[in-house]
């Protein structure tokens, strides 16, 4: 009896170690700093958008967003609005949501008049937990060569955008 007490009680603090461990482990962008392998469904669903179709030596951006939601909203009027200073900055806009609601979203902000710009449905849900996301949008920042400069959660100034952009443009 005293040998399977003291198993037991060896087992909960090895399970109670390792669960400890695996929730304070570094989420996957932070342990991979280079552009995530992601696989976005088209919106016309004839294929797949993947960081291999993102132009190379460019800087990119990647949102994730929800289409119903606010800040996201915002978040893409204020970079609409400054398209001038994104324009050679490649931006991948990611959303897990319908692909109607997806589809809403890019007509509104008439996205498709961006070549920069290519949005796609996560409909394996990968982008969020990758991330280790709480909120929308999560915004991801990647230099020329691939590399993770930043992120953010939730809306951002276009000037603090812009300045991780070329903060990493001078080093």
């Amino acid at each position: 009896m005293k040998k399977w007490i003291l198993v037991s009680l060896v087992s909960l603090g090895f399970l109670a170690a390792h669960s400890q461990a695996a929730s304070t482990a570094q989420p996957a962008y932070l342990r991979y700093p280079t552009v995530p392998p992601f696989r976005l469904m088209k919106l016309d669903s004839s294929g797949y958008i993947t960081k291999d179709d993102v132009r190379k030596n460019h800087q990119l951006l990647v949102m994730v967003f929800s289409p119903t939601c606010e800040h996201c909203k915002h978040q893409t009027e204020d970079i609409l609005a400054d398209m001038k200073d994104f324009k050679d900055i490649e931006i991948v806009m990611a959303s897990p949501m319908s692909m109607d609601e997806i589809k809403t979203f890019y007509t509104y902000y008439r996205i498709g008049e961006h070549p920069n710009i290519r949005m796609g449905r996560d409909e394996k849900y990968f982008l969020p937990p990758y991330f280790k996301m709480s909120s929308y949008p999560y915004l991801a920042l990647y230099d020329k060569k691939g590399n993770l400069i930043t992120s953010f959660e939730g809306n951002q100034k276009i000037a603090t955008l812009l300045s991780a952009f070329h903060s990493k443009d001078s080093n």
